[in-house]
């Protein structure tokens, strides 16, 4: 036999379930804009906070519109790395840059810093036709345990000369999740590894979800699983 009082609580427990699914999907829609907001908004606050202290007092924004314009130091930045990367395609920044390397080459711990910053800056942002070619998949750590991995190129050198393979060896790049800018450099026999149609950006979002987020095999025109 029910009563008004056996229903009560039933009525209480489906409401907070309804409050707590929505208030779950709110997060679920709040949290990405939020973030990126916040991380744009903060990436853009850092560099204005780099760049306005070396304009002169008289050139600050501030100084005509009375207050701090967040995104000037940006804009004055793009300006400023398109110059110089004018300038330096041209003889005389050709000129003044092997001067200045030469200089920074005599110095003994500068040389190693400049060095590593600029293999580094070359390799992400002037070889922008060197990229990860197709995600793959590997037995690592061992066999029978599989990882996520990206095709970098073909090995050369020494590498290749003296690794012990009768085949083409492959440079795999394997990320560490959620953060896939780190991980491990390992060298595979072509015949071992398996390559995947799934994107670069696909498998990269495998591996930051930590395997929750899975490409859409139905349709590929969708958002991923």
């Amino acid at each position: 036999m029910n009563t008004p009082f056996d229903e009560e609580p039933h009525r209480r427990s489906g409401l907070l379930s309804g409050l707590r699914a929505s208030f779950l999907t709110g997060i679920v829609v709040i949290a990405p804009v939020w973030l990126t907001i916040w991380l744009i908004w903060s990436v853009v606050g850092w560099i204005d906070s780099a760049v306005l202290p070396l304009i002169p007092q008289q050139f600050q924004p501030a100084e005509y519109v009375g207050i701090n314009l967040r995104g000037v130091g940006v804009v004055i930045f793009l300006i400023f790395t398109v110059v110089v990367g004018w300038v330096a395609k041209g003889i005389l920044g050709r000129s003044l840059i092997h001067f200045a390397e030469s200089l920074v080459n005599r110095m003994p711990v500068v040389r190693s810093v400049y060095s590593g910053i600029k293999q580094i800056s070359e390799t992400v942002f002037a070889q922008t036709e060197r990229s990860f070619e197709k995600a793959c998949l590997i037995q690592y750590p061992r066999r029978g345990i599989w990882a996520i991995g990206f095709v970098s190129t073909t090995a050369r050198g020494e590498v290749s000369q003296r690794a012990e393979t009768g085949g083409e060896l492959l440079s795999i790049f394997v990320p560490t999740t959620p953060n896939p800018t780190s991980g491990f450099l390992l060298f595979f026999p072509a015949e071992d590894v398996i390559l995947l149609d799934m994107s670069i950006e696909d498998a990269a979002k495998l591996v930051i979800s930590a395997g929750l987020v899975y490409p859409n095999d139905k349709d590929p025109t969708q958002p991923p699983e």
